[in-house]
This record gives C-alpha cells, sequence and structure tokens, in this order.
C-alpha cells in the first residue's frame, strides 16, 4: 500500500483559487478588439510621430544650443549645427560644473529631491497600508482629514510655515525645503496608496495572517510587491514634482541651499552675457527627470494602466 503525499499550496494561490472567476462582459473582447485595432492604424501612428516631433525639437534645439559657443549661438539658429557640426563642443558643460554656484545649486537639488521622495513614499506606503486594512479608533475621521487637505493650496501655506521654520531655526535650509515638499506630499501620496493597497484581496492577507505573518511582513512581503506599479508611479509623479519646483525653493532657500531652479532664474537676469551656462544648466535639470522617468517606466504605465482593466 502506497502512502499518499499532499503538497500544501502557498497561501496567495489559495486565495486565488477560492476568488470565483468572474465572466467578462460579451461585448468587451470585441470593443477591446476594435480599439487595438483603431489605435494601431497608420493615421494615428503618423499623428503619434508628428506630436513627438513636436515635442522632441524644443528639446533637441536647447541640446545643440548648449554645445554651441555664445557667439554661435549670438550669429545664427540652433539649426545650422546640423550642417556645421564643428560648432560643438563640451566646453559649455565644463565651464558649467567649473561654476561654484551651478555645482553646489544642482547638488543642493539632488539633496532636496532624493530625501522628499524617499520620505513620501516611505510614509505613505506605511500609512496607505494602515488607512487601508488596520483597524484603530478614528481611522476613517482621519483619512477624511487627510483627503480634505488635497484642497489646500500649497500658496496658503507659505507664509505661516516660513514664520514657523524661522522660529525653529529652519528657514533657509536644505532641511526646511525637504520638510516642506513632504508635508505638501503626503496628502495625495497617502490617498493614492491607501486607494491602491486597498483593491488587494483579503484572502490574501488572511491568509498570511492564518500562517503566521505579523502585520510588518505582510506589509513588506505581500502588500509592497504587489503595490509596486503604484509606488513606482507615486515616486515618479513627488520626484518631478520637487525637481522642478521654484516657488518653494525661492521662497524657503537662501543662497547656499539655492536648487538648480533658483540658480538658473538669476541667470535669467543676464541672458545676453549668460548664455553659455544657462543653456547646458537648463538641458541638465530636464535630462535628469527625463532619465527618472525612463527608469520607472514600465511601473508607471502598470501603475496607470491598474484601474482601468477589471
Amino acid at each position: 500500500m502506497s502512502a499518499r503525499t499532499t503538497v500544501e499550496r502557498p497561501p496567495a494561490e489559495r486565495a486565488a483559487a477560492a476568488r470565483p472567476v468572474r465572466p467578462s462582459p460579451p461585448g468587451r473582447p470585441r470593443r477591446r478588439g476594435r480599439l487595438a485595432k483603431w489605435l494601431g492604424s497608420g493615421a494615428v501612428q503618423a499623428v503619434l510621430i508628428v506630436v513627438a516631433l513636436i515635442w522632441i525639437t524644443p528639446l533637441a534645439g536647447l541640446f545643440l544650443s548648449s554645445m554651441r559657443s555664445e557667439r554661435d549661438n549670438a550669429s545664427d539658429g540652433w539649426w545650422t549645427a546640423l550642417t556645421d557640426p564643428s560648432q560643438l563642443s563640451l566646453d559649455n558643460y565644463t565651464a558649467l560644473f567649473e561654476d561654484s554656484g551651478i555645482a553646489a545649486a544642482f547638488w543642493n537639488t539632488v539633496l532636496i529631491s532624493v530625501p522628499a521622495t524617499l520620505l513620501v513614499v516611505g510614509i505613505a506606503a506605511l500609512a496607505g497600508y494602515a488607512f487601508a486594512w488596520l483597524d484603530f479608533p478614528g481611522r476613517d475621521a482621519v483619512f477624511l482629514v487627510v483627503v480634505g487637505l488635497l484642497v489646500v493650496p500649497v500658496q496658503i501655506g507659505l507664509l505661516p510655515v516660513a514664520k514657523l521654520f524661522g522660529a525653529v531655526g529652519l528657514f533657509g535650509t536644505v532641511a526646511g525645503v525637504i520638510l516642506f515638499h513632504v508635508a505638501y506630499g503626503l496628502p495625495f501620496a497617502i490617498f493614492l496608496l491607501r486607494n491602491y493597497f486597498a483593491e488587494i484581496p483579503r484572502e490574501m492577507l488572511e491568509a498570511a495572517r492564518m500562517d503566521g505573518g505579523g502585520e510588518w511582513r505582510i506589509f513588506s512581503r505581500l502588500v509592497l510587491p504587489l503595490g509596486r506599479p503604484a509606488i513606482a508611479s507615486l515616486a515618479i509623479f513627488q520626484f518631478l514634482w520637487v525637481w522642478n519646483d521654484m516657488l518653494v525653493a525661492l521662497l524657503f532657500a537662501d543662497s547656499e541651499s539655492q536648487p538648480l531652479t533658483v540658480a538658473l532664474q538669476s541667470q535669467m537676469r543676464q541672458f545676453g552675457s549668460n548664455i553659455g551656462v544657462l543653456a547646458p544648466g537648463a538641458f541638465l535639470s530636464l535630462v535628469v527627470p527625463l532619465v527618472v522617468f525612463f527608469a520607472f517606466q514600465r511601473h508607471f504605465v502598470q501603475g496607470v494602466m491598474a484601474g482601468s482593466v477589471k
């Protein structure tokens, strides 16, 4: 008589098997097929190519201008470099990083953007999980307050927070700029991640709890991997907002802690004589967010499409 062995499936597979299969509406595949066929048509692709060229042209012009000398930029347009590549050189970028003010502003931007993004994502992920799956007194009321903070404009808090930072010694520092961005980025971040985490099947969390998993283990091993698309989308939005910000930095940063946007704005006052610094600085300020976006593009698309297809 042979012994009979059973292999127990993981909790995620048991929860997935227990969920009923919902048949899709009859008309949905046909509509999706027509939409895919329309998007793949030659007319739509031609329109997308034209839009891409319109978007890329200013970027290409800025890049070529950043590699031309001030004399060439003053004499003719940037498109002449396409027929005369000898105009292009890296001298402007060398002078840019030799400029202590611009180089310090670039690293200030990095020191502001990276911590502000990591803090918002980390705190919002913990808060979003708590609002979605933990029961505690006043949970719904506190979440309503967080949602209400979404409608508060940034301009309303500039002067009160500036006075508060001045009283505690944070005004004109990198830490003060970071705290302001974190405070005003958290409401949207918590709202986004809470709604995404709430879509996780309850059976998966209950199966993990039955297997002895604590809340921190469930959050780190189950919720975070499933919420990676939303977290990546949030990180991109937060990083772009902080990197491109000038209003908050213009008010809360001084000359030693100012980011690249404020440094370039000061160069605009002398545009005619500082084009050799302004053009490469502007292109550098543009390229870094593009690199971040394309690095997380796959997760960003998954996060955008997560709520559109059931």
